[in-house]
């Protein structure tokens, strides 16, 4: 009976499917975005993200624990000198899945899993989008000073001279 067992097959053996998860979490630490179905994908981040958690304390015991996972010494590499300077601060949420359009041959859902800290697009909306606080209130310093500079200080300028390009109306 499968009572409580909630993980999604995929339709492959345990090793295959085993197989598969490692080499899609090596994919994804070296290239740090990967194309695949939404199912895999799915179960790609419950492989992955207590691997990146591993790589927060680095250390022996922790490097041959995510090794053992991965078989790829150049992701192992890759994932405790780099990216686990990245994640170090985030609690958690180290994936992120967007869905994209429908495979053509079989109409499977499709998406790409990528790891939050290394979106371009995501980092310059965030860098954008700094907490200010902004009053409707202005402080007197800054009414005074844009006061000053838009009217003009002049001791020389007579009341009756009109300036260029304006005509003077006076009424009867």
């Amino acid at each position: 009976m499968r009572h409580n067992k909630k993980f999604n097959h995929l339709g492959r053996t345990h090793a295959h499917r085993k197989a598969l998860l490692s080499n899609m979490a090596s994919s994804l630490i070296v290239h740090k975005r990967i194309f695949t179905t939404v199912a895999k994908a799915k179960a790609l981040r419950v492989y992955v993200e207590p691997l990146l958690t591993k790589a927060k304390d680095d250390s022996t015991h922790s490097r041959r624990v995510v090794f053992s996972l991965l078989q790829n010494k150049h992701a192992v590499t890759e994932l405790f000198k780099e990216i686990s300077q990245k994640i170090a601060d985030r609690p958690g949420g180290y994936t992120r899945i967007i869905k994209t359009e429908q495979r053509l041959g079989d109409n499977a859902s499709m998406c790409f899993i990528e790891l939050v800290d290394y979106d371009p697009n995501m980092l310059k909306d965030s860098a954008k989008k700094t907490k200010t606080r902004r009053s409707r209130k202005k402080s007197i310093v800054a009414v005074a000073s844009e006061v000053a500079e838009t009217v003009p200080v002049s001791d020389e300028k007579d009341s009756t001279e009109v300036p260029t390009g304006e005509t003077e109306t006076v009424k009867p």
